[in-house]
């Protein structure tokens, strides 16, 4: 008698497939044949003129004398910065004492230069004075005048001076005399072009330029004079950090 076992067993014998006899070649990769670029190549004489770049077109390493320049560049710029800023240049001044009430300023700065920006004098201000300054070099005056031929140097018509608004008898005391303001009467070129205030204002090749400039100081100052605003300031841009709770004063 045939189990179910044996049945089962002569099935899967049957369904199996039959064992394939080995290749008679081996399954191993054939060596691929020479090709007519490689034996041209090798054919070619040795004196015969290259067309192709006698040298890699990949940069070549910065000399280690380039990195050192620019780690010591940035130590002094460090050494030399003031109001945590390494793009604020100058020193510190400290506590500058009241002549008169309402003057006098505290940490006070005397800033040299602001985004690689020389000022025409060192200037005495606020270390907020001098934070908005230089994000309007940077971030205002820079794109006004096109980086192409960026400015390299302000004209500095005024700073700290203990003083009232306009210099007018009985008048407030003016921000120049707590540290907070500074006047810019002209701008120097990287070409060697000179600009001023009074006489670009309305100039057709400079006067879209310096109202853009004027324009992007409304933002980081709380006050921006220009030559439209009054008699005072018809040759100069008049700067200060003050605070309104309107927002900034621009005129």
């Amino acid at each position: 008698m045939i189990t179910r076992a044996a049945i089962c067993s002569l099935l899967v014998a049957l369904t199996m497939p039959a064992f394939a006899a080995p290749p008679e070649r081996s399954l191993r990769p054939l060596i691929r044949p020479l090709s007519e670029q490689i034996l041209l190549a090798a054919a070619r004489p040795a004196d015969l003129q290259s067309l192709g770049p006698a040298l890699s077109l990949r940069p070549a390493l910065r000399p280690d004398s380039v990195v050192e320049q620019a780690l010591f560049k940035r130590r002094r710029l460090r050494k030399g910065s003031v109001c945590g800023n390494i793009n604020i240049q100058g020193e510190k001044v400290g506590t500058i004492a009241a002549k008169q009430r309402g003057c006098g300023a505290q940490n006070a700065v005397r800033v040299r230069s602001v985004s690689g920006v020389t000022l025409s004098q060192p200037a005495v201000m606020t270390c907020e004075t001098a934070q908005a300054l230089n994000a309007w070099v940077d971030k205002g005056l820079q794109p006004a005048f096109r980086r192409r031929n960026k400015v390299v140097s302000l004209r500095v018509a005024a700073h700290y001076v203990c003083r009232t608004r306009n210099n007018r008898p009985g008048a407030r005391i003016s921000e120049h005399g707590k540290g907070k303001a500074i006047d810019i009467s002209g701008f120097t070129l990287a070409n060697g072009d000179r600009i001023t205030v009074a006489e670009g204002w309305n100039s057709k090749g400079v006067a879209k330029r310096l109202r853009k400039a004027w324009s992007a100081a409304c933002g980081p100052f709380g006050t921006v004079l220009g030559p439209e605003a009054d008699r005072y300031h018809r040759d100069h841009f008049h700067l200060d950090t003050a605070q309104y709770r309107s927002g900034p004063y621009c005129r």
